[in-house]
This record gives structure tokens, sequence and C-alpha cells, in this order.
């Protein structure tokens, strides 16, 4: 008996620019996972994924637009749920790096 799983692409995207990301998973063909994001009025930021993304290959799309600083702490608020949800690979795709 052998026991394998199977590896998947995910593709998420931040708050910065969700156009650009359905357009990025329309052209490949992919549809964007089900993320919830929110802020807390400190300002703290909360992300959580509807789906599992144990084993997978996790692809964040975030621009670093203004206000840059949110932006950025976004994306790696969402890196580190991706790590504590255990997925294979974490590949961060800025295309606009303020």
């Amino acid at each position: 008996m052998e026991i394998g799983i199977k590896k998947r692409a995910t593709l998420y995207s931040g708050t910065s620019n969700q156009p650009l990301a359905q357009e990025i998973a329309d052209h490949l063909g992919m549809a964007l996972g089900e993320v919830t994001i929110n802020r807390f009025a400190s300002g703290e930021i909360y992300v959580r994924f509807h789906e599992s993304a144990r084993g997978t290959d996790a692809f964040i799309i975030q621009t670093h637009s203004a206000p840059v600083n949110e932006m950025i702490m976004e994306m790696l608020v969402m890196i580190d749920a991706l790590k504590r949800a255990s997925a294979k690979r974490i590949n961060a795709v800025i295309p606009f790096f303020g």
C-alpha cells in the first residue's frame, strides 16, 4: 500500500491589488484560494485560510503599495499562517516592490 500526497499549487491574494491577482489566476487557469483578512481596531492583522495548505506550493500575490508598512506586514502574517499550516513551499509574488 502506497500513501502519497498529491502536490498542488495554490494562489492567494493580499488586499493590496486583488484585481491583479484575479487576472493572474485567470491567465493560469486557477482559482484564488479563499482567505479572510481582517484588521482589528488596534491595527493588528488577522489572516485565516479556508482550505488546507498542507503540502502545497503556496503563492501569495501582494504588491507593496500605499500604505507600504501595512501591506508588507499583511504579507508576512500570511506567510507565517501558511508556514504554521504546513505548506511545503511558500512563494511571495511581489509585482511592485515599494
